[in-house]
């Protein structure tokens, strides 16, 4: 078994990672941390009472490197960066799910804050395996992608060599409440959002830088996305509808199918996805439909399995050479 630490186990994709791997064979969960300690698991997330009601730790670098061999760090951005590099200096294997590594200095600081581990972060590999899997493999320290990112970047890519030139990308996009994290503030209140439904941050979002950063990298295209969230009255979820002029007339059916026929968390639907169809999974649901030259394309996931832990789990799967369906 490979023993595994989560570091910032309070948090909703904390409880979703030590639900996850509840579940896998190969790695074992033999450490948990948040920045107090001094609580059990159970104490915070009541449902794993008589599950798994192990002491939660105050985070120790000496205590992860002493217990575990990967580590999860469930921890918001900045917190990650002052981590990583003492764990790499021990040896370990991380998956990030903060946003700390998947950017460059420049864009990362335009969109977040001054990037404190800028020795370590040209190393961080893209943790969306459909396009990025030998890299993670080959890597100690994967950024996990944002949920936004990973339901966009999976429904562009199929088709960007039909994609008009010089043209908007245009991405509504739609979240469970989960997705602002767990902290109590007005906006997600229920009262607030209880039977409503709202745009935030619009064509501003931190996601939108990268979404625009990967796509570049992997098309070495520059791109003019126009990126809107919404959060809906759900606890977990997410839809896109993304809209792009396209050069030609194509049949998107055949070139999904085409382009992801090897993946295996992808599904090609016939009709619009929901977001129950895709809870608690680490499945991609697409569906699209083209007018004329205009292509419409609607991708779900789970923004906090798919757009968060279950993808980690993915990550460290292949990091390790398994199967990167085991535990998901």
């Amino acid at each position: 078994m490979i023993n595994v630490a989560i570091v910032g186990v309070s948090g909703f994709t904390g409880l979703e990672l030590v639900r996850i791997l509840l579940h896998h064979n190969k790695f074992h969960i033999n450490y948990v941390s948040n920045s107090t300690g001094g609580q059990s698991l159970a104490q915070i997330h009541p449902e794993l009472h008589g599950v798994l009601d192990m002491a939660v730790s105050k985070t120790s670098i000496e205590d992860i490197a002493d217990k575990s061999q990967l580590v999860f760090l469930a921890v918001p951005h900045q917190t990650a960066m002052s981590i990583v590099p003492k764990l790499l200096q021990k040896g370990l294997k991380i998956v990030d799910l903060s946003a700390d590594y998947r950017l460059d200095v420049a864009t990362y600081e335009t969109a977040y804050c001054p990037h404190t581990d800028q020795t370590n972060l040209p190393y961080a590999t893209y943790g969306l395996p459909e396009f990025y899997s030998k890299d993670i493999a080959a890597t100690s320290l994967v950024a996990n992608p944002g949920c936004y990112p990973t339901a966009s970047l999976l429904g562009l890519m199929p088709f960007v060599p039909y994609i008009k030139p010089n043209t908007p990308v245009f991405i509504d996009a739609k979240s469970g409440v989960s997705g602002a994290g767990k902290k109590l503030n007005a906006t997600t209140s229920y009262m607030h959002i209880q039977e409503n439904s709202f745009a935030y941050n619009p064509l501003a979002h931190r996601h939108s830088y990268e979404i625009t950063y990967i796509l570049k990298n992997l098309t070495q295209q520059s791109w003019d996305i126009n990126f809107v969230p919404h959060i809906l009255p759900v606890s977990r979820g997410m839809l896109t509808s993304i809209y792009v002029q396209l050069d030609q007339t194509i049949d998107p059916n055949k070139i999904l199918k085409e382009y992801y026929k090897a993946d295996r968390f992808i599904r090609i639907r016939t009709s619009p996805p929901t977001i129950k169809e895709t809870s608690h999974t680490n499945f991609c649901d697409i569906f699209v439909a083209t007018k004329g030259q205009n292509l419409f394309i609607n991708t779900s996931i789970d923004n906090l399995s798919r757009g968060a832990s279950s993808q980690a789990v993915v990550n460290a799967n292949i990091m390790y050479g398994l199967d990167e369906r085991l535990g998901v």
